[in-house]
């Protein structure tokens, strides 16, 4: 079994809300026994989105632990997430 890293992400009350349906409506019928699951499956399947976009569909190096900033955003990054949608 392979080794498990732990995220920790962070959702918006609205969001989380939106997650938790899905899971519930869907998980069950999409082989998914956990919201952790739902979550891992959504985001490997974004993950090799980008590799086929930007990177010639190639997995990238493994980045280590310790190695990404940590934390919510911030009030600016969100106002400016927010603009670009």
């Amino acid at each position: 079994m392979k080794k498990i890293a732990a995220f920790t992400p962070y959702f918006t009350e609205e969001e989380a809300g939106q997650v938790r349906a899905a899971f519930l409506a869907a998980g069950h019928l999409e082989g998914d026994a956990s919201v952790s699951d739902f979550i891992v499956r959504a985001t490997m399947r974004e993950v090799k989105r980008l590799q086929r976009r930007h990177n010639q569909s190639r997995a990238w190096d493994p980045v280590p632990a310790g190695a990404l900033r940590r934390g919510q955003r911030t009030k600016d990054e969100i106002r400016h997430r927010n603009e670009g949608t």
